[in-house]
């Protein structure tokens, strides 16, 4: 029995009032956000609500964070928008288990320790373009549709809807300074929902958007044809959708690790997402990833054990079942209030105050990832294009500080110690330190405080090589790290130096 309970993470101590209220707050705000993106991308509204349900349930028990919560989110959602409006939403379920196939396989491998190559810039931008994402989509509330046209709400159904969302603002900022026993949340959308049965005030509830009722998630395997012609329509949305629940999971999962000052398993994570997705394509589910709005919800509730994220997958598979009437009541104001609070919770607002202390390209990074993060509601395409930036940044950086010290000893040979990476960057500054004509017979390029990182340092030692063949003078090599010469010797079909052996030396040890 102890170790089912280790295996669950639940051998830590748990606060079970907090976990069960944070569970609950959750599953209220999980609710219309599933069943918005499932409209938005043509599924039926349930679709959204068993992918919460299944996503939330598999990663709370088998994921790698403790207090992460996972459900139907639109990030993946948008992906498959294009896949259901060519081929339908059985191709849709065969590219959301396909995509969970290729995330177990990450898992496997363990490739999620690459999210650590994600620097704090894109983290910042990421993180803020994210908030952004979350305030827009609750603007909607605030229109109506029409005969096909949409447009602001305006007069009394504006002046309710706003003072509606402001009372549940209200409440959330001043709850947690009297008491903090109870989730403010849950009190605010409890307290709003009272309001409007009491007063019967006419407003958008939960119903207006779709139903919530039905059954348990059905077995149900995808009627595609098992054909090479299928996997080559679905393969490259499963692999996006792959790409991007693994990418904003795993950046959620940084995010948590650094909120509560513990440290998370990325590959388990990832392994548990590719299950969970696998069984959304077997059991009508539209997929998805960790969701970082519901998360902050979670620990802002004092949640940090897997409790939280079950509760909150059982309360909405309870609500599917036998509370959809009372759900369906609630009202979107509510709701709302507590994303917009979430908006402004999840945004880094101390990248403002330090913004006139980063590097300007940080600055740049920042911004522009937090702009394709907004415009594009790409989360991936904006972390990859962030880090390529920094990457290349970086190695600007790098290639600008290789160097060297010269001088010649007694015997007549050139020395020419090298500090700083020999990659790609830097080749170029390297060759010019060399003065092959006017050097001696014997050259002696030490690379005690430099390393050959890439083919490019390999390529440039050969070409300097032959220049020092060709003018009759010998180039010799010390003190190359283990790997270097490894790396040397690996290319032994083109290249030829000589590598001086170093002395080894004892170690007095007690």
């Amino acid at each position: 029995m102890q170790a089912y309970l280790n295996l669950f993470d639940f051998k830590q101590k748990v606060n079970y009032k907090n976990e069960i209220l944070a569970g609950l707050t959750v599953a209220m705000t999980m609710i219309p956000e599933s069943l918005s993106f499932a409209i938005l991308a043509g599924f039926p509204p349930l679709v959204g609500l068993y992918a919460a349900f299944i996503m939330g349930l598999v990663t709370s028990v088998f994921g790698g964070r403790p207090g992460l919560i996972s459900g139907g989110a639109g990030a993946t959602v948008v992906v498959l928008i294009a896949l259901m409006q060519s081929h339908g939403i059985e191709y849709v379920f065969a590219a959301v288990a396909l995509a969970g196939v290729v995330q177990i396989l990450v898992g496997l491998f363990k490739l999620g320790k690459f999210i650590r190559l994600v620097p704090q810039p894109v983290m910042y931008g990421f993180v803020n373009g994210l908030a952004v994402i979350i305030f827009m989509a609750q603007l909607d509330q605030f229109k109506t549709a029409s005969e096909g046209t949409v447009s602001w709400l305006s007069g009394t159904p504006l002046l309710i809807m706003a003072g509606l969302v402001a009372l549940t603002i209200a409440i959330i900022v001043i709850i947690p300074k009297f008491s903090k026993a109870v989730p403010p949340s849950l009190i605010a959308i409890i307290v709003v929902f009272s309001v409007v049965l009491g007063f019967q005030i006419d407003t958008r509830l939960v119903k207006d958007i779709a139903s919530v009722s039905g059954g348990f998630p059905p077995f149900h395997i995808p009627s595609v044809p098992f054909t090479f012609d299928t996997l080559k329509i679905i393969f490259p949305y499963g692999l996006i959708m792959a790409g991007v629940g693994l990418t904003e999971g795993l950046l959620t999962l940084n995010l948590v690790d650094e909120i509560t000052g513990t440290r998370g398993n990325g590959n388990r994570e990832s392994i548990a997402q590719g299950s969970a997705n696998i069984l959304n394509g077997f059991f009508f589910g539209m997929g998805g990833c960790p969701m970082i709005a519901q998360t902050l919800v979670n620990l802002s509730a004092g949640a940090r054990a897997r409790l939280s994220g079950i509760i909150a997958a059982l309360t909405i598979l309870f609500i599917i079942l036998f509370a959809a009437p009372v759900i369906e009541l609630v009202p979107m104001a509510a709701l709302t209030g507590v994303m917009i609070m979430v908006a402004i919770g999840t945004f880094e607002w101390i990248s403002f105050r330090i913004i006139n202390k980063m590097p300007k390209q940080d600055i740049f990074v920042g911004i522009l990832v937090a702009l394709i993060t907004i415009f594009l509601h790409n989360l991936a395409l904006a972390v990859l294009i962030g880090v390529i930036i920094s990457a290349l940044v970086f190695a600007w950086e790098s290639a600008k500080r290789i160097r060297a010290r010269k001088y010649t000893d007694e015997t007549g040979a050139k020395h020419y110690e090298i500090y700083g990476p020999l990659f790609f960057g830097s080749v170029t500054a390297f060759n010019e330190k060399f003065d092959v004509v006017n050097d001696p017979q014997t050259v002696i390029v030490d690379f005690k405080d430099s390393r050959i990182a890439d083919m490019s340092g390999i390529d440039a030692l050969n070409k300097l090589t032959e220049r020092y063949a060709k003018a009759n003078k010998k180039l010799h090599l010390r003190h190359l790290s283990e790997d270097c010469r490894r790396l040397l010797e690996n290319a032994s079909s083109v290249i030829e130096v000589n590598i001086l052996d170093d002395p080894n030396y004892s170690v007095a040890v007690e």
